[in-house]
């Protein structure tokens, strides 16, 4: 198998790009800022397990951007992070759909109380967002904190999963309890 193939995938928010390796999908990259596509696949050729892992990945990312659960996904390639990255990342996806966790919390949850800054870097690195889920992740005052792929894609992913937050003004529940 190729070492690693990029493809897109359309959706009405925009082209997000999949990235796969041997080992499965190791990368999501939310749409391009001004909305303008990425470069395109063009005749490289694709390998079979790699179509049918991305066949798999745009029907749950398509789920997902509906406010639905995303159902099975590909074989997720997280070996790129550090050992704490992985903990972290194993702890978001424990996560349930329609669920928040603060920093501190996931922090607690990997045995690491002190490291909600090192969760917070960690979240950002994440290399899979929506399905390694950190837009779960808020602040402890249940103020959106940071995303990787912009604070509109955090609001708009937690809003489809009826999440509410604090604080920004962007959130028509913003205040509530």
């Amino acid at each position: 198998m190729m070492a690693g193939c990029e493809l897109p995938i359309p959706t009405p928010g925009g082209e997000f790009r999949a990235r796969y390796s041997a080992r499965g999908l190791c990368g999501l990259a939310f749409p391009a800022a001004g909305g303008r596509p990425g470069r395109k696949a063009g005749a490289v050729r694709v390998p079979a397990q790699v179509r049918r892992w991305h066949a798999v990945t745009v029907r749950a990312l398509r789920r997902a951007l509906a406010g639905r659960p995303a159902g099975a996904l590909p074989p997720l390639d997280l070996s790129a992070g550090t050992a704490f990255q992985q903990r972290v990342w194993g702890a978001l996806r424990r996560i349930g759909r329609g669920q928040t966790r603060s920093y501190g919390q996931v922090a607690r949850a990997i045995g690491q109380p002190n490291a909600a800054r090192a969760v917070g870097t960690a979240c950002g690195a994440n290399p899979i967002p929506v399905f390694v889920p950190c837009h779960r992740v808020l602040a402890a005052d249940r103020r959106l904190g940071g995303f990787s792929g912009g604070l509109d894609w955090k609001r708009a992913l937690l809003r489809r999963e009826g999440v509410q937050w604090r604080g920004d003004g962007q959130n028509p529940d913003a205040g509530r309890p």
